[in-house]
C-alpha cells in the first residue's frame, strides 16, 4: 500500500474499516478457531481477512492508528475460559502479551464464550487471522482522537 505511515500489516480494506468506525464502535480480532464467517454474517458485518497473520502483530499495528475508549472502564474484551479450562488451570501466555502491547493500565473485560459470540455479532467488523493461540479472541473498543489546538487559524489539518 503506497502510503506514509500506515503499518504494513494493515490492507485497504482493514483500514477502511478502522477509519470507518465511529466512537464506541467495536471491531473483533478473532483467531483461527473463531466462526468469523457466521458471526459476521449474522448481522452483515464486515468479515476482513488477514490470514496468516498473528494478534499480537496487528494488534500492534491497529494501536498506531486507533484509539482506544477512554471513557468506558474496559476498552478491551476477552474471551474468558470455559469452566471446564478454568479448572485445568489453563494458562493463556497469549493475554499477558495483549497486555503488554495495549498498557498495563487498560483494564480487560472477560466475556463468557456465548456471551463473547453474541457480542462478536454486533461488531462492525471481525477481522481473521492466522493466529493458533487458543483464547485468543480479543475485541476493541474505539474512542476518540481530540481535535489539537491549531497554532494559527490558517492551518490546515495535514502536518
Amino acid at each position: 500500500m503506497p502510503l506514509k505511515g500506515i503499518p504494513q500489516a494493515i490492507s485497504p480494506e482493514l483500514l477502511y474499516a478502522l477509519a470507518s468506525m465511529g466512537h464506541g464502535d467495536e471491531i473483533v480480532l478473532a483467531d483461527s478457531n473463531f466462526p468469523s464467517d457466521s458471526i459476521a454474517r449474522a448481522n452483515n458485518a464486515r468479515l476482513i481477512s488477514c490470514d496468516g497473520l498473528p494478534i499480537p502483530k496487528l494488534l500492534r499495528q491497529i494501536l498506531k492508528l486507533f484509539p482506544l475508549d477512554q471513557y468506558v472502564s474496559q476498552p478491551v474484551a476477552l474471551m474468558d475460559l470455559v469452566d471446564g479450562d478454568k479448572k485445568k488451570g489453563l494458562d493463556v501466555p497469549i493475554w499477558n502479551e495483549y497486555k503488554q502491547i495495549v498498557g498495563e493500565n487498560v483494564q480487560f473485560e472477560m466475556v463468557e464464550r456465548f456471551q463473547f459470540y453474541e457480542r462478536a455479532k454486533k461488531c462492525f467488523a471481525v477481522v481473521r487471522t492466522g493466529e493458533s493461540a487458543i483464547y485468543a479472541n480479543i475485541i476493541l473498543k474505539k474512542g476518540v482522537i481530540p481535535k489539537k489546538p491549531s497554532k494559527n487559524e490558517n492551518d490546515d489539518d495535514a502536518e
